[in-house]
């Protein structure tokens, strides 16, 4: 099992923003956009800070994928 941040992506397509845009939104590094970019694992805290900056749930923005 994995976990995808597709749905993160879309969301950012639907609000026009770019993941510059999140990483200034949510207050997170670079490093972290390009983990999230290759879907490695990432703390909660950021996903966090994402949901806080989009206004969303953890589920909004992830979802765990069968292998």
């Amino acid at each position: 099992m994995r976990i995808s941040y597709n749905k993160l992506w879309k969301m950012l397509i639907d609000k026009e923003m770019n993941k510059n845009d999140l990483r200034e939104a949510a207050g997170i590094s670079a490093a972290s956009i390009t983990k999230l970019g290759k879907g490695a694992n990432i703390t909660t805290d950021v996903l966090l800070k994402i949901c806080v900056a989009l206004h969303c749930h953890i589920e909004d923005i992830l979802e765990t994928i069968d292998e």
